[in-house]
């Protein structure tokens, strides 16, 4: 901890210091007469300052620390924190560190051409059982929601955990509906529907609008990179959602933001592990 590693050892050079000059000054009083004490000791009059020695002690550290954090300017940026947040892999984003480049949001976003397409959630045509196959092949934390498989125009986004803790023990045929325009709209057309909605013994629509975030945090793919970067700062985001046009184009995450900006120090950021 920063308490044990950088608080704890100061004082030592001081008092070790101290006590040196408290031996001498004993040293000096018992052997008055002996060389080198006759030479520049009185009688009566104090011969070691063991405060000086103290003081020589404390300097004498700092030296060593001044010396240490030359050659660590030198050599690297940053303090030891810093490295063993880098070494850790820990996506810690510095906010003071600069960001003078011209990129955007589309030169980070993912997916790019030749990856696989991002995990959603269509509000037209998902049940239960959709739902349940989306979560058991995928691990991320979470799905951005989007009006069908033609339009990715974005309605909004749900977590892994909230759509687990809502699915329940639900029926896997249960049709799942995100958003209460669209349930509105599916009811009138079941009712007219010959009287389907009363005879086809289907059970009602699954309604989820309560977990889902229909404002969820987006950027233009023309975004400057160097706005995207301040949001992740200062709004603590875990990712960003990447539109055009109300369409949903990809996500960014705080770990490709922290990827992109190695790239552009010329590290492989294929390298780079985050824990």
């Amino acid at each position: 901890c920063p308490q044990a590693c950088s608080s704890r050892p100061w004082p030592l050079a001081p008092i070790a210091g101290r006590v040196l000059g408290n031996v001498l000054e004993q040293v000096a009083v018992s052997r008055m007469d002996s060389f080198p004490f006759r030479l520049f000791c009185r009688a009566g009059q104090p011969c070691i300052n063991s405060g000086l020695y103290a003081m020589i002690g404390a300097a004498a550290a700092l030296a060593g620390a001044m010396t240490s954090k030359w050659v660590g300017d030198r050599l690297t940026k940053g303090g030891i924190y810093e490295e063993h947040i880098r070494l850790n892999g820990y996506p810690y984003l510095d906010n003071k560190e600069e960001f003078a480049h011209t990129t955007i949001a589309a030169d980070v976003m993912h997916p790019r051409r030749g990856e696989a397409q991002l995990q959603l959630l269509y509000q037209d045509s998902m049940n239960v059982e959709d739902l349940e196959t989306l979560m058991a092949a995928s691990d991320v934390n979470g799905y951005p929601v989007v009006v069908s498989r033609d339009s990715h125009y974005l309605l909004g986004f749900v977590t892994r955990r909230d759509l687990m803790l809502a699915l329940g023990r639900h029926c896997r045929r249960l049709a799942v509906y995100f958003t209460e325009h669209l349930v509105a709209g599916a009811v009138a057309a079941r009712h007219t529907d010959a009287g389907a909605s009363s005879t086809d013994g289907q059970p009602p629509a699954l309604k989820l609008r309560r977990i889902v975030d229909l404002s969820p945090i987006t950027v233009t793919d023309q975004t400057p990179m160097e706005v995207v970067l301040e949001m992740f700062r200062k709004l603590g985001l875990r990712q960003t959602l990447v539109t055009h046009n109300g369409r949903l184009l990809g996500l960014i995450t705080k770990k490709d933001v922290l990827r992109h900006i190695e790239y552009l120090h010329s590290i492989d950021p294929h390298n780079l592990i985050f824990s």
